[in-house]
């Protein structure tokens, strides 16, 4: 027996909002079920920041979220594909990714309660591909605590990030050049 069964009205709550908040999903009937797909680029309640797009590229980050048995009194795993995250990001906490490859997106066990909602997980795992492309940038040695989904203290940095990447591109055109300018 699937928890859906048991949670035929969580199942309906969960599929619709995740399908008007991140369309790019697909239900996936296996198992205790879940979703894949991309995530949006940005789909937080504040402008865009300059630079995004160089940073992360046109899409979101390629993910699954896997639901458990226990759902929704245990929370399910979101796990990001593309991009995604090597073994070196697997034992190095400051990078909020699990050893499994999941996503850590909860501060403690306790945090999730059974009444919350898939969409702060996909949210949160959001969140996690800018600041997984910060770290990758050197412009941040941890992820931040809360993530960025309700905090724009790190939002700056994005353009900060895209501007160093604009110019070790434009230094790497030169030298293919000869270093003509």
């Amino acid at each position: 027996m699937t928890w859906w069964q048991c949670e035929p009205r969580r199942l309906a709550r969960d599929k619709a909002d995740v399908g008007e908040w991140f369309p790019g999903l697909q239900w996936v009937n296996e198992g205790a079920g879940g979703w894949v797909g991309r995530l949006p680029r940005w789909p937080f309640d504040r402008p865009e920041p300059a630079g995004l797009r160089v940073l992360v590229g046109e899409e979101g980050l390629e993910a699954a979220l896997v639901y458990g048995h226990a759902y929704p009194m245990v929370a399910p795993l979101i796990y990001p594909w593309d991009p995604g995250p090597g073994i070196a990001q697997r034992t190095d906490h400051k990078w909020h990714v699990n050893g499994n490859g999941s996503l850590c997106l909860l501060q403690d066990d306790a945090t999730w309660n059974g009444r919350g909602s898939v969409l702060d997980l996909l949210l949160k795992a959001a969140g996690w591909r800018v600041e997984y492309a910060l770290m990758k940038a050197g412009v941040i040695e941890a992820m931040t605590l809360h993530g960025i989904v309700d905090d724009a203290q790190s939002d700056h940095l994005i353009a900060v990030a895209a501007e160093a990447m604009e110019d070790s591109g434009d230094q790497q055109a030169k030298r293919e050049l000869g270093g003509a300018s």
